[in-house]
Formats: C-alpha cells, structure tokens, sequence
C-alpha cells in the first residue's frame, strides 16, 4: 500500500510540473497579440470541436501534429499558445510539448481554454 501511495504522489507531482512548464497566458493577453498577429494558435481539442468553433486563426493541432513545423513560424521566438477545453483540460500540453520540441521558446497556455473564450463572449470561427 505504502509503494502505491508513493507512486501515485510521484504521478501528481509529475503532472503538476508538466502543467507549470507552460505559462499562462490571459484572455485579454491574447486579443491584443491576435490583434497585432503575434501570436500562433494551437487549438487541442480535437478535430470535430474544432469544426464547431474556434478561437478565430487557431489552427487545428490534430489535423497538422505530423506537420507542425510546416505551420509554425520560421521564427523560433514566435508565441505559440496551446488551448483545450478550459481549465481542468490538459489536452493542450501536447501541443505545447510539440510546439517546445521544435525549439519554440515562447509557449504559452490559455488556461481558459475555449470555454473561458466563449464566456468572455469572444468572437468563435467554424471551420468550412
């Protein structure tokens, strides 16, 4: 019992430095770099959620995950923010991850998630 408490503590533990390697990033935070186009968009709630609606400009993580490099930025500076669903959704760290495995050092993730962005009453784009 003691060697299972102990490996599941190792699991929380590791679960909560894998959440903290990316930032956060606010709604207002990202209007302003959508706005100045700064910013690349990662959305990782898959493809049926992304067709229903999306932050406008994300592009669709799982459609292009095998071909990442090809979507991002030459610029390796470049923000790129990961999103999911909203807070309690960790989808997003594999876009992030993916995004960071590239070489990418600005990655940053809406904790809001596209929950968050649709309360806000935020602008949401369908795909075609």
């Amino acid at each position: 019992m003691k060697t299972l408490l102990t490996m599941v503590a190792t699991l929380v533990l590791a679960a909560a430095a894998s959440a903290a390697q990316f930032s956060d990033i606010s709604i207002t935070e990202l209007k302003s770099a959508i706005e100045t186009k700064k910013v690349v968009l990662l959305d990782a709630n898959g493809t049926t959620s992304y067709q229903s609606g999306h932050i406008p400009g994300a592009i669709d993580y799982t459609a292009v995950k095998k071909d990442l490099a090809k979507v991002l930025p030459k610029d390796k500076n470049a923000l790129v923010v990961a999103y999911c669903g909203g807070p309690a959704c960790g989808a997003y760290q594999a876009a992030a991850k993916a995004a960071k495995d590239l070489g990418y050092k600005n990655v940053k993730h809406l904790a809001a998630g596209i929950s968050g962005w649709k309360e806000a009453k935020e602008t949401i784009e369908k795909a075609n």
